[in-house]
Formats: structure tokens, sequence, C-alpha cells
């Protein structure tokens, strides 16, 4: 099974807040867990407003590193685009960046881990978990 992480899973994972998930991670190989572009410009964006850019930074490649990180690919813009118009037209958008996640996500047949799963439910083809136990 491949797993893409979602922003929060990845700040959590490197901050040790839920031991849950780094124990998620160790059971998984490195290639098993892929970081959307758009997620890794998160990061680095949340490095460069912090109070210690180039430490945060470090931490920040060094937790990717292992990784491999996938970029919003031509397939995923097309499911960017209908998942786009289905949620509009319910009356239930989602933020642009969780967009490309999830398009990114469901274009690798991956499963998102993020703790943000009332967001992303919303999306009917997109599959999610929830590593922190809470």
């Amino acid at each position: 099974m491949i797993y893409c992480m979602d922003s929060d899973m990845c700040i959590f994972a490197m901050r040790g807040r839920y031991p849950r998930i780094q124990g998620q991670m160790i059971k998984l190989r490195p290639h098993q867990i892929k970081i959307p572009s758009v997620v890794k410009a998160e990061l680095l964006l949340g490095a460069l407003k912090s109070d210690h850019p180039k430490r945060t930074g470090r931490i920040v490649n060094d937790f990717i590193t292992p990784f491999e990180v996938v970029p919003f690919s031509d397939s995923a813009t097309k499911i960017y685009a209908h998942i786009r118009c289905d949620l509009e037209r319910v009356g239930k958008p989602i933020g642009p960046n969780d967009l490309i996640i999830a398009a990114t996500t469901i274009a690798y047949g991956a499963t998102l881990v993020s703790h943000n799963i009332k967001e992303f439910s919303r999306i009917n083809s997109l599959k999610t978990v929830d590593w922190t136990g809470a």
C-alpha cells in the first residue's frame, strides 16, 4: 500500500507529537510513503516563516529526504477538475491546496494520511487514514 502524507501529519511526525505516527511510519518502507509536492511547499513555507528558518528548513529536508516527492501530474489535474466541480456543485468546496493534495493522492492510487479527515471526507473517491489515534 502507498500513503501520501498531508502537511499536518508531517508536522506531527517531525515534532513527535503523536508517537503512533512514527510507529506507523516505521512499519513501512520509505518507498511506500510519498510527499505531494504541494505538501513539501507548505512545509518549506512554514520553515521560512518560523523563528529559525535555517534550522527548521534542515529539519524539513531531513524529514522529507527518505521519501519520494510526487508532482501534481497531468492525470492529477484532471482528477482535480472533477473533484472541484463536484464539490462546488453541492456547495461544499475545500481549500485549493487540499484539492491538489487529494488529486495527487488519488492519481498515485494512494491513501491520504491526514488529521483533517472531516474536510477530506467530502471527496468520495479519496481513501484517508488518521495515524494520530486521536
